[in-house]
């Protein structure tokens, strides 16, 4: 039965919880039909020297999240269009609090009934005062570090920014 099943793999590697999508196509039923892998829930948590409405505007506002994130984002309603090298993907904000935290999902994955998002918090430190960007993400268990690595270098990005 193995030898009937073939895997192609797209490489759509993208913010969307490193989205990758095997399909699987089986030769006597010429049909192809998506294998959805169990996401799981990570956090990292991201030290930065910067207040927390300096912080709070990086990871909240389009022009914030253009400057690490994105390339570029619109908003409509409650939706943020991201932008990257020519792509676009549609996330809605679900929630926020003022110089704590923002929640968004994917459209896509909100269409599939998916109960994932990804989450900027910001974490105070009680002992020391200092501000971390704490990131949930959702990925396949087998992307988890893939995932990280894309979080790293983007967060490089945003300690360039906040000059850190």
């Amino acid at each position: 039965m193995a030898s009937d099943v073939s895997c192609e793999r797209s490489h759509e590697k993208c913010w969307k919880g490193m989205l990758w999508r095997p399909k699987w196509r089986t030769s006597n039923q010429r049909q192809t039909s998506e294998m959805i892998l169990e996401k799981v829930k990570f956090q990292m948590e991201i030290p930065l020297n910067s207040s927390k409405g300096v912080l709070y505007n990086c990871i909240s506002t389009p022009s914030g999240l253009a400057e690490w994130f994105c390339d570029d984002v619109n908003i409509k309603k409650d939706v943020h269009i991201f932008f990257w090298d020519g792509s676009q993907e549609s996330a809605r904000m679900i929630s926020k609090k003022k110089d704590e935290f923002v929640k968004f999902r994917w459209l896509e994955a909100e269409e599939e009934g998916e109960d994932t998002f990804f989450e900027f918090r910001i974490r105070v430190d009680e002992l020391t005062g200092e501000n971390a960007l704490v990131i949930t993400d959702f990925a396949d268990e087998d992307e988890v570090e893939d995932a990280q690595d894309l979080w790293h270098a983007q967060t490089d990005k945003l300690r360039q920014v906040l000059g850190c």
